[in-house]
């Protein structure tokens, strides 16, 4: 008697449908803001932006380490915010993303929440009770 063997058809989606924009330098409006000045002001720089390939292990270890898209080199520039009254220094600093890479997320440069605020997001723009 010999065994039976079931074969299924093996379906699998189109490769477009795995088309994910990839880790790359991306322009995006920022805004620039500053404790003391009553405004935020948008500027344009670059991010990294785009999908990374990561693995979950099925053998769930105590840490589990995914590639996220972050810098691989920055530099920074500097902005004098406008109306900011006396005494409040108007110079923030803030990066510009040179090139990017898929790797372990690095707090002190990078945004590694699930949903984090937009890059446009501003304070001031929240309405404050007293």
């Amino acid at each position: 008697i010999r065994p039976l063997i079931h074969t299924y058809p093996l379906c699998l989606p189109s490769p477009e449908a795995f088309q994910l924009p990839p880790c790359q330098l991306i322009n995006q409006t920022v805004s620039l803001e500053k404790e003391g000045c009553p405004k935020c002001h948008p500027v344009e720089t670059t991010i990294c932006s785009g999908h990374c390939i990561t693995k979950d292990p099925v053998m769930k270890t105590r840490y589990v380490y995914q590639h996220v898209c972050t810098y691989r080199d920055l530099h920074y520039k500097t902005f004098e915010l406008p109306d900011c009254p006396p005494g409040v220094d108007p110079t923030v600093t803030y990066p510009v993303a040179v090139s990017c890479s898929c790797g372990l997320c690095a707090m002190d440069t990078s945004d590694c929440t699930f949903e984090s605020l937009q890059p446009n997001f501003c304070m001031n723009d929240i309405p404050f009770y007293y």
